[in-house]
């Protein structure tokens, strides 16, 4: 999967019944670029609004930079990494790096799971007017 240009609206860090929370992304994925066919000259995006989430999240550690005008919060890349510590007990749980325009999300989870909570749709910009999306949701249930 990849994540380049994916908007994120919202974040949500759960607690749940075990020890370790949950982190939760809405975001609109990008489902795939379409080419330009000429005579246009820019993409055109399938999207889909989406709940991305990580299982048994800790050592979450971030930054935001809202200098600008421009407050999306847009992804460039999501690496996942090995863990090199000596933490035998949570060998598990890897290293996930988000780097994005204007933030910056470093945590170990467990894994991860993503939920298409609509039908992609092609569209003109990399993300869906928040009322086409139905506002901010954290809904784990893909569509039906």
């Amino acid at each position: 999967m990849g994540w380049h240009d994916v908007t994120i609206h919202g974040l949500s860090v759960q607690p749940t019944d075990d020890i370790l929370p949950r982190l939760l992304l809405d975001l609109d994925y990008i489902v795939r670029w379409v080419h330009p066919v000429p005579p246009a000259t820019y993409f055109s995006f399938w999207v889909s609004p989406a709940t991305l989430v990580f299982e048994d999240v800790f050592d979450l550690e971030g930054d935001l930079d809202f200098r600008g005008v421009d407050v999306d919060l847009e992804i460039d890349k999501v690496h996942r990494l090995v863990p090199t510590d000596d933490r035998p007990n949570f060998a598990h749980c890897p290293f996930w790096h988000i780097e994005g325009q204007a933030f910056d999300l470093k945590f170990r989870a467990s894994g991860f799971r993503q939920y298409f909570r609509q039908t992609p749709r092609l569209v003109s910009r990399q993300a869906l007017p928040l009322g086409e999306r139905g506002g901010c949701a954290f809904t784990e249930r893909g569509f039906s």
